[in-house]
């Protein structure tokens, strides 16, 4: 009898507790705050990994974006003939890999 009573309340419980959702907002890249020093490093690295996959100086490497993900960043950059590509690091600013775009 008395789990007649407590079934609705129960239940009532239960749907309230799922349609209290918080929104959740999609993840977008953070503001790179890495310090100068290293990432003028991971730039540096960056063309000259580029330079020797595209078979170019690193003088005619362009790199444009700069952005820190939660556990790694990436570079973006094109060479003089307009291809683009993607450097890839850690946390810790150490050289993941080199993907082509």
């Amino acid at each position: 009898m008395m789990m007649k009573r407590l079934l609705p309340l129960l239940m009532g419980l239960l749907l309230a507790g799922c349609a209290a959702s918080e929104s959740a907002t999609p993840m977008k890249a953070q503001n790179a705050k890495a310090n100068p020093a290293r990432s003028l490093g991971m730039e540096n690295l960056c063309k000259e990994r580029a330079a020797e996959r595209y078979n170019t100086a690193a003088q005619k490497i362009d790199v444009t974006g700069f952005e820190r993900f939660q556990g790694s960043y990436e570079l973006r950059g094109y060479t003089a003939r307009n291809e683009g590509f993607v450097c890839s690091f850690d946390a810790n600013g150490d050289f993941l890999h080199l993907s082509m775009r």
